[in-house]
């Protein structure tokens, strides 16, 4: 087995406490939670955090802002998309803010925001809800190890033995 790696570099399984704030306000937190495990290098988080916190050790802070285009990218009006109120299923309450999932004529699933209800129409926002936003991290690094040939293989942190693959038992 080797040593515990020290800093924060591509292929090791970092976790972080963070705090996100948007518009200097808290947008979300894993104070109190589950700290954010991810796999450094393979596109788990946004491409600006990860560069901000490369080399970081453990029990290292940082405060970093990040700007939307590092972030979530800007906002683009071609991610909105008109659709006939009865092509949503029933179950979903058609009210602005409601996010669903989507699938398209390839059966790929993205996930959308009702942006706007008319009569006969629903708006779907396909931008992520931070996009066009900078962002202000709180970083505080809890712990820094190496990656399992698995976790290499599949591209991110497997927690506790488990995983999320659809095409796996």
């Amino acid at each position: 087995m080797s040593e515990t790696p020290l800093t924060i570099a591509d292929d090791l399984v970092v976790e972080l406490e963070y705090t996100l704030y948007v518009d200097g306000k808290v947008e979300e937190t894993s104070e109190g939670e589950e700290p954010l495990a991810y796999l450094h290098g393979h596109d788990n988080v946004i491409s600006g955090l990860e560069n901000a916190i490369a080399g970081l050790k453990v029990g290292d802070k940082l405060t970093v802002d990040i700007p939307a285009e590092d972030a979530y990218g800007q906002y683009d009006a071609e991610g909105l998309i008109e659709v006939h109120k009865e092509d949503i299923p029933e179950e979903i309450p058609l009210e602005v803010g409601v996010e669903i999932y989507v699938t398209d004529d390839d059966g790929d699933e993205g996930m959308a925001t009702i942006a706007r209800v008319t009569k006969n129409m629903v708006e779907l926002d396909f931008n992520h809800p931070l996009a066009g936003k900078d962002l202000r991290f709180d970083i505080l690094v809890l712990n820094i190890r190496e990656a399992d040939p698995e976790e290499l293989e599949h591209g991110h942190v497997h927690i506790d033995g488990m995983h999320d693959h659809d095409d796996e038992e």
